[in-house]
């Protein structure tokens, strides 16, 4: 009998687990942008905890171990700023990521009253844009910040419709097919 993936609030006590997944899953944005000091793999256990006491930190559990994790805060102005969605390498392209996604947006709309949601990934990153616009991200810019590395920021807007009456597919999403 296999176990399901649930996703639910980080606690405290999943700091390690978040830490030691972080720097598993950031090894390969590190080898794309040959940059072995980005801050995902340079962050310590304290700043991690730090982040979880002030933010929306979301976790991934395939039984007892952490297999995914999004972060989350938001601005005075509503701004949802995404950060640091990772998924086990062996978990990747089962939709995973994109529920750690809605899970996060849901409960920066629900707890933090996020109206906006802005994230950014590398420019050569094709897997990452290719979940964001699926998700309905849509490119607002891009910043140079190294010779082999542009920061492509992402964003959309809260979508809201009316009790019972479903969303229409943003730019970028797909209606499922029956």
């Amino acid at each position: 009998m296999g176990t399901s993936v649930t996703i639910s609030a980080a606690t405290d006590q999943d700091a390690e687990q978040i830490l030691k997944l972080q720097y598993l899953c950031y090894q390969q944005e590190a080898a794309l942008y040959d940059d072995y000091g980005i801050e995902p793999l340079t962050q310590t256990l304290q700043a991690l905890r730090a982040e979880l006491g002030e933010g929306c930190v979301m976790v991934a559990r395939l039984g007892e171990e952490v297999v995914g994790s999004v972060r989350g805060t938001v601005d005075e102005d509503g701004t949802a700023r995404i950060a640091k969605l990772i998924v086990h390498p062996r978990m990747q392209r089962h939709g995973l990521g994109g529920r750690l996604l809605d899970a996060v947006e849901a409960r920066l709309a629900a707890e933090r009253s996020a109206t906006r949601y802005r994230l950014f990934t590398g420019h050569r990153s094709e897997g990452n844009l290719r979940l964001y616009r699926s998700r309905g991200y849509a490119p607002v810019g891009t910043e140079q910040r190294t010779p082999r590395l542009s920061v492509v920021t992402l964003e959309k807007e809260l979508r809201t419709e009316a009790v019972g009456t479903p969303a229409e597919p943003s730019q970028g999403e797909f209606a499922a097919q029956a």
